[in-house]
């Protein structure tokens, strides 16, 4: 491509990031750094990294407290969840995660955090106003992904190392059910009406949909690439969009998101993103996905309407967790 191709390219890409709807652009993305042990702080309408904040050691999970105040952050090295504030950037507490938090889920009334620990098998309920531990759970070896069902009742965990879905009934704050499933499931996804639970196996190489009122996978999604071996299709993270009609699926070292519609089940997209992409986040308006490409060091813009990246955004070491906030 002429030199005068590719900055008439350049700025194409820039204006797709400059033109998002009104939603997009009031929202920050953060993204934890693996490698980089810190925070990228993004614009989302302009596409610009506005600060790089200093965390614990290997962070990896990332979301928004309920009301938008602060960040929670696993520092898997640091055996930490960090509470960060969203004004400051400072870390203002350390919460007693236990061993090796990777993965963590805020509950549905925000006043509990469900953390995955992965060197002890077992699973931390944090009481947010306390700051204390409220009970633990044992569970199946090498715990990661984590969700609460929207009835609050359950909280679903995945054993990377036994495959399996393990239930855990938060009431009675015990496991009482798993659900084999394929290798080394990374990641949880419960629908809005709380009827399936879908699982990124990411060596079993597919997404399983399981019936949450028998507890058994009714379906298993594969996926098929032109061009990329099957060796390289690693489901991890799924987020679904706000209308609940499509899924979107970090395929790993795959280097693509797949769009599946979720009434069919059927892949309507491959979006060809960055290098081993880990996780994705979802405008509130449903209209971008943005995936953290961990061997590239930065962050996809795709358009889902066009299925479609529509700008790419360097962020620091190892990009891993992603969230968007207002």
């Amino acid at each position: 491509m002429k030199r005068r191709e590719r900055k008439r390219m350049k700025r194409i890409v820039m204006a797709g990031l400059l033109l998002l709807p009104a939603a997009a652009q009031a929202e920050t993305l953060y993204v934890s750094n693996e490698r980089g042990d810190s925070i990228s702080v993004i614009d989302a309408a302009s596409g610009a990294v506005t600060a790089t904040w200093k965390v614990g050691g290997r962070p990896r999970g990332i979301t928004v407290s309920k009301d938008g105040k602060f960040l929670y952050l696993c520092a898997s090295l640091d055996h930490a969840v960090q509470v960060i504030d969203r004004a400051t950037g400072k870390v203002v507490a350390e919460l007693p995660s236990g061993q090796d938090p990777e993965q963590f889920f805020l509950s549905r009334d925000g006043r509990m955090l469900f953390v995955a620990n992965e060197d002890n098998a077992a699973l931390t309920a944090i009481d947010l106003a306390s700051r204390t531990v409220a009970f633990q759970v044992d569970v199946g070896g090498e715990p990661e992904g984590v969700a609460q069902s929207p009835d609050g009742q359950w909280v679903a965990v995945t054993s990377e190392e036994d495959n399996v879905v393990n239930w855990v009934d938060i009431a009675a704050k015990a496991m009482v059910a798993e659900t084999p499933v394929d290798l080394r499931p990374r990641h949880v996804e419960f629908t809005a009406d709380g009827a399936q639970l879908w699982v990124a196996a990411e060596v079993g190489g597919t997404v399983q949909i399981i019936d949450t009122a028998t507890r058994s996978v009714t379906q298993t999604l594969h996926f098929t690439i032109p061009g990329v071996p099957d060796h390289k299709i690693l489901p991890c993270g799924i987020r679904f969009t706000p209308d609940g009609k499509t899924a979107v699926i970090a395929l790993g070292r795959a280097d693509h998101v797949a769009l599946v519609d979720v009434a069919t089940r059927t892949v309507r997209a491959y979006v060809p993103v960055g290098k081993r992409v880990w996780h994705v986040a979802i405008s509130a308006d449903g209209t971008r996905a943005y995936s953290a490409n961990g061997l590239s060091d930065n962050i996809s813009v795709i358009d889902l309407a066009r299925g479609a990246v529509v700008g790419t955004i360097p962020v620091g070491a190892a990009p891993w967790g992603i969230v968007a906030a207002p």
